[in-house]
C-alpha cells in the first residue's frame, strides 16, 4: 500500500475517538511504549485508547489507567490470534500504531480493522511492515529506538518533548521492595544476564561482577540484589556470582515478578547490566544505570537518560571485527563475537559507580 501522511487541513484528520498501540515485545521496548502511550493521553484526553501487549509485557504496565490492554499470547500460535480477533471484536479505530517490527506482529495488525495504519519508514519497516500499513513516520536515520517510538505519537500531533512514564505500583509490591531495600540501607540492584538469543552476546563474568560487588559494599556501603527470570542458566549465574563475593548480595534471581522487580528498581540507587529489559525498567523508575555494552550500540538502544554511564566499547569492537566504524555500518548492527563482553574491565565499571555515587 502506498504510504501517506494525514492532510492537516483535513477535519477529519484530526478525529482520533479510539486509537490502537500494537507494542507485544520486550520488556525494554514495552518501557520505550509507555512514553507514547503517556503522550497520547495528554494530547486526546477523550480518545479511548487500545494497547495489544504481550502476556507477561501486560503484568509490567496492564493496570495503567484509562487503558484497555488485549493481551496477545505469541506462544499460542492460531489460538492466539483467534483470541486476539474475539477480543477486538467488530470494534474499528480511527488509528492504528504498529511500532513492532515482525512477521508476527502484523498478522496481528490485520485482526485490527483502523481507518489509519501507521507503521515505520520504508528504511525502517522490515519484515514487510509497510505491507500492511498505509502511512508511516518520517524517516529519521540513527535515532535511539524510544525516539523511534515517540515518533509515532508525534506523527499524530503529540508534544514528545518530556517523557513520562508513571507506571503504578502497587502497594503489596512497594512493600516488597522496602522490605528488602530499607530506607537506612541504600543498594545496588544488578541483573547479570541479557535474555539468551542465538548470536548475542551480551552476559559479562561471574567474578567480575562479585568484584564489583564487593567495590559497591566497600566503598559506598551498599548491599546489592541480584535479580533475574527463573531460567537455569541464570540461577547458575547467580550462584556463580555468589560463590566470587565477600560481601554476599541477596539472591532474587527467579523469585520476583515483574512488578516487583519495577518496584526494587525504583528504590536502588542504581541498576547494573547489560544490554536488557532491566536498563530500560530503571530509565522507566527514574534510577541510573550502568549499561555493559560491546556488542551493541548504546546510542540506539542504552538506557535513555543513563548513556553517560555506560561502559561503551561497541565502536572499538565493531571496528576490530568489521573494520568498519559506527557511521559505516546498518544502524543496529551487532558485534557476533562470543568474546566481546571480555573487554569490559572491572575498574571500568566500578569507576563509573564511584562517578554516579558521587553525583547523586
Amino acid at each position: 500500500m502506498a504510504n501517506h501522511s494525514p492532510n492537516a487541513s483535513d477535519p477529519d484528520a484530526a478525529v482520533l475517538e479510539r486509537i490502537a498501540l500494537l507494542r507485544l515485545s520486550a520488556i525494554g521496548d514495552v518501557c520505550h511504549t509507555v512514553p507514547v502511550l503517556r503522550a497520547l493521553q495528554d494530547q486526546f484526553p477523550d480518545s479511548r485508547i487500545t494497547w495489544v501487549i504481550g502476556r507477561l509485557e501486560a503484568s509490567l504496565v496492564g493496570d495503567i489507567e484509562g487503558v484497555e490492554f488485549i493481551s496477545f499470547d505469541k506462544r499460542a500460535g492460531w489460538a492466539g490470534y483467534r483470541a486476539l480477533r474475539s477480543a477486538i471484536g467488530k470494534t474499528s479505530f480511527d488509528a492504528l500504531l504498529h511500532m513492532q517490527i515482525a512477521l508476527r506482529a502484523s498478522v496481528a495488525s490485520r485482526l485490527i480493522p483502523a481507518r489509519r495504519r501507521i507503521g515505520f519508514d520504508r528504511a525502517r519497516a522490515r519484515d514487510y511492515q509497510w505491507l500492511f500499513t498505509n502511512e508511516a513516520i518520517p524517516a529519521t536515520p540513527r535515532q535511539h529506538v524510544m525516539e523511534g517510538l515517540l515518533s509515532f505519537a508525534a506523527h499524530l500531533g503529540a508534544d514528545i518533548r518530556q517523557p513520562r512514564w508513571d507506571i503504578p505500583v502497587p502497594a503489596a509490591d512497594e512493600a516488597f521492595a522496602r522490605q528488602h531495600i530499607p530506607d537506612d540501607r541504600p543498594a545496588l540492584l544488578i541483573s547479570p544476564c541479557a535474555s539468551q538469543r542465538a548470536h548475542n552476546f551480551r552476559d559479562w563474568r561471574a567474578e567480575r561482577y562479585a568484584a564489583v560487588i564487593d567495590h559497591a559494599a566497600r566503598i559506598h556501603g551498599l548491599q546489592t540484589i541480584l535479580t533475574g527470570g527463573p531460567t537455569a542458566r541464570e540461577k547458575a549465574m547467580a550462584e556463580a556470582i555468589m560463590g566470587h563475593c565477600q560481601h554476599k548480595p541477596v539472591n532474587r534471581v527467579g523469585q520476583t515478578s515483574l512488578k516487583q522487580l519495577f518496584a526494587l528498581i525504583r528504590r536502588s540507587r542504581a541498576v547494573l547490566c547489560p544490554d536488557s529489559g532491566p536498563a530500560h525498567m530503571g530509565t522507566a523508575a527514574g534510577t541510573p544505570v550502568i549499561g555493559l555494552y560491546a556488542s551493541s550500540n548504546p546510542d540506539r538502544t542504552g538506557p535513555y537518560y543513563s548513556r553517560q554511564w555506560c561502559v561503551n566499547h561497541y565502536p572499538r569492537a565493531l571496528k576490530e571485527e568489521t573494520g568498519k566504524t559506527v557511521d559505516e555500518v546498518r544502524w543496529g548492527t551487532r558485534v557476533r563475537n562470543p568474546q566481546v563482553m571480555e573487554r569490559i574491565t572491572v575498574d571500568e565499571v566500578t569507576e563509573k559507580l564511584d562517578g554516579l555515587m558521587q553525583s547523586s
